[in-house]
């Protein structure tokens, strides 16, 4: 079952306790055991989409870490006890893993992203850090793998072998994705990041801090690309009436997937 961590139960689902500088310290003590697994940012979408599919839900059980995207997520992780949660999203964990020298020595393989944003990151990042290793990229079409092209994905990422694959794709698309691929694979971690290709190529403008800590980040993206947004945004308000009722003791949620039902004191099996 491995060690119990600290976890704070929101809707349901297992969200780690932890904030940006922890969460690296496990990353690079995980990269350093070569453990291979996958890390969630959970969002109120996520766990909105884990409430109505049990696939999803079991993604996010049996992920190596999933962590708290937005300060919606931190704000109910708060209020559970959980007093060193803090956000940690998609494109924050990429720019730091990318840039600190602790993690120097890893190669990363770019999946996802609108055409072109894959190879526009990688050579971003090399003109930042000319000593980044890029093990390769791939631009999948705006559907699901068929199995030729999934194979040939698994056989790329066998040859190349990267320590890292960033994974930027849709949730929940992208952990369904990366659940259904990991047995298929060797080594690494994979890491799912929605937007985070969009985020460091320029194609959407990073939202500033003071909107995120108000929890307004979502109003921001949606002002960006109001077509594409304006239905999940509509959904993922129904989060309100939920978490109101999980936090009053109205309602309990129990743990979805296999994780043992928990809060702040529970930990990831």
């Amino acid at each position: 079952m491995g060690e119990r961590r600290a976890v704070a139960n929101v809707l349901g689902v297992m969200v780690d306790s932890l904030d940006l500088e922890r969460a690296l310290a496990r990353i690079a003590d995980m990269i350093g055991r070569r453990q291979k697994g996958y890390v969630c940012a959970v969002s109120v979408h996520g766990v909105l989409e884990a409430r109505r599919n049990p696939r999803v839900a079991r993604v996010f059980a049996e992920a190596a870490m999933v962590t708290p995207d937005g300060t919606p997520m931190v704000w109910v992780g708060r209020l559970e006890g959980c007093r060193e949660i803090g956000a940690v999203t998609g494109p924050d964990l990429m720019g730091e893993i990318l840039s600190r020298p602790e993690f120097a020595a890893c190669s990363h393989f770019f999946y996802g992203g609108k055409p072109g944003a894959a190879q526009d990151l990688a050579a971003a990042w090399k003109q930042k850090f000319p000593a980044t290793r890029i093990a390769g990229t791939w631009t999948p079409p705006f559907r699901d793998l068929t199995d030729a092209e999934e194979a040939e994905l698994v056989a790329r990422l066998r040859r190349a072998k990267p320590d890292i694959v960033w994974v930027g794709i849709s949730t929940p698309r992208q952990e369904l994705f990366m659940q259904r691929l990991l047995p298929r694979l060797d080594r690494g971690l994979m890491f799912g990041v929605g937007a985070a290709f969009d985020f460091h190529t320029g194609r959407i403008r990073a939202c500033p801090h003071w909107i995120k800590r108000m929890g307004f980040h979502w109003l921001h993206r949606l002002a960006q690309d109001p077509r594409r947004l304006w239905r999940r945004n509509l959904f993922n308000a129904t989060f309100l009436w939920h978490i109101a009722l999980q936090l009053t003791g109205m309602k309990k949620y129990e743990a979805l997937g296999w994780v043992p039902n928990g809060s702040c004191e529970h930990g990831r099996g």
